[in-house]
C-alpha cells in the first residue's frame, strides 16, 4: 500500500509499505478514505518532535473497517468509522478514572517509537489496536471531512473548553486560530460563553473566527490585554485557551486571565518553558496542560457535529491526493492552509 512517511526534517515521501495485518485480540484494520494533516504533524516535519525516518505519519482518519480480530464487539467489517488519535485499553487504573489519554498502554498514531510505535494513518490502510475504544461509527449524516475533526481537532477544542469549565455568561480568550483554536471558539460559544476573544495575526483566520461569532483581535496593531479588560470591566477573561504552544502565548494567557481564572495550555509543548509563577500564584490561577483526552470527548464531539451546533467545514481549505503529500506538507508549513484532507486512491474533488 502507499503511505506518507517521514524521512528527515522538512522531508516527507510517499512510499510503498506492507499492508497492515491483525496482530492481537482487539485489533481492527481500516481502509482509510480520508486523513488530515495536523499541526502536530508539522512539529514532526520541523524536527521539533523527533521520530524515526521511514515512519508513517498521520493520526486523523475516517474509513471503513475491513477486518477485526477476536474480542472486537463494537465495530464490524463494513462499518464506516472515525478514529481517535490515541488508543486506550479501557481497563487500566487511568482508564477506569476516564483518563484515557494517560492509559498505561496508550499509543499515538504516527508519532514514532516514543509514543507507542504505531504507524500513522496517512496511508491506504491502518492497523487500529484496541478498536472498541479507538473507533466510533460515523452517522450517515456526517461527511468524511466533518467526521475527520471528531477524533482529534474538535475533541481537543472540546477538551480545552471542558477543562476550563466554560459556562453560561463566561468570557473566554482563545490564543492561536489554527484548527484547534477555531474549534475551541465554536465549542466555547456553544457552551454558552457570552463573548470569545479570538487572538491571532493571520487575517483570514481572524475573519473566520468573526464568522463563527468571536471578537477578533489582531496582534498586528491591537492589544489583547486592553481589549480583554475593556470587555470585562477590568476583570479579565474567565478562561484562556492557549492553542499555540509557546512561551509568549502562555505568558499572554496568564495575563489575560482574571483572578482565580483558568488557563488551559492545549498547544504542543516540547521544550522547557519559563512560567511567570509569581503572577500565576498571586492571581490564584488554575493551569491545565497536556494532550487532549480525546476518547473521553469524541462522542460529544460527534453529537455537536451531527446537531449542527459546530461546523468545522470552513476549516478545510485544501483537498489533495495522498500522492501529493509532499506538496501538501509544504503548503501547510507555509501557513497557506488551515486543514488539508488527503484522499487515498480518489480523484480530487
Amino acid at each position: 500500500m502507499r503511505a506518507v512517511t517521514f524521512q528527515a526534517p522538512g522531508v516527507v515521501s510517499v512510499q510503498e509499505r506492507p499492508e497492515p495485518r491483525l496482530r492481537e485480540p482487539g485489533d481492527a484494520i481500516v481502509a482509510v478514505d480520508a486523513s488530515g494533516i495536523c499541526g502536530s504533524d508539522l512539529h514532526i516535519l520541523s524536527g521539533r518532535v523527533r521520530i524515526e525516518p521511514g515512519f508513517t505519519l498521520g493520526h486523523e482518519f475516517v474509513g471503513r473497517v475491513t477486518q477485526v480480530a477476536d474480542g472486537v464487539t463494537r465495530v464490524r467489517p463494513g462499518d464506516r468509522v472515525l478514529g481517535c488519535f490515541h488508543t486506550a485499553c479501557g481497563s487500566c487504573w487511568h482508564c477506569i478514572q476516564a483518563q484515557y489519554h494517560k492509559c498505561e498502554r496508550m499509543r499515538v498514531f504516527g508519532h514514532g517509537e516514543a509514543l507507542g510505535a504505531l504507524q500513522g494513518t496517512q496511508a491506504e490502510a491502518a492497523l487500529v489496536p484496541m478498536a472498541d475504544m479507538t473507533l466510533r461509527r460515523v452517522p450517515d449524516s456526517l461527511s468524511d471531512e466533518a467526521a475527520l475533526f471528531a477524533g482529534d481537532v474538535l475533541a481537543t477544542g472540546l477538551h480545552a473548553v471542558s477543562a476550563a469549565a466554560v459556562g453560561l455568561g463566561d468570557t473566554v480568550a482563545v490564543l492561536g486560530l489554527g484548527p484547534v483554536g477555531l474549534c475551541a471558539v465554536q465549542v466555547a460559544l456553544a457552551a454558552g460563553a457570552r463573548a470569545v476573544l479570538a487572538v491571532d495575526s493571520v487575517p483570514s483566520r481572524l475573519e473566520l473566527s468573526s464568522r463563527f461569532g468571536a471578537l477578533a483581535v489582531d496582534l498586528n496593531g491591537q492589544d489583547p490585554r486592553e481589549r480583554c479588560l475593556e470587555l470585562t470591566g477590568g476583570r479579565g477573561a474567565d478562561a484562556v485557551i492557549d492553542a499555540v504552544g509557546s512561551q509568549d502565548a502562555l505568558e499572554l494567557a496568564i495575563r489575560l486571565a482574571r483572578k482565580a481564572g483558568t488557563v488551559v495550555a492545549i498547544g504542543v509543548y516540547a521544550e522547557r518553558c519559563e512560567v511567570h509563577m509569581g503572577l500565576l500564584w498571586i492571581k490564584a490561577l488554575t493551569l491545565h496542560s497536556g494532550q487532549a483526552n480525546v476518547i473521553a470527548h469524541v462522542d460529544r464531539a460527534i453529537e455537536l457535529l451531527a446537531s449542527g451546533r459546530v461546523d468545522p467545514s470552513p476549516l478545510v481549505t485544501h483537498r489533495m491526493a495522498l500522492e501529493q503529500a509532499a506538496e501538501a506538507y509544504a503548503i501547510f508549513a507555509r501557513r497557506e492552509a488551515l486543514k488539508i484532507v488527503l484522499t487515498p486512491q480518489r480523484d480530487l474533488v
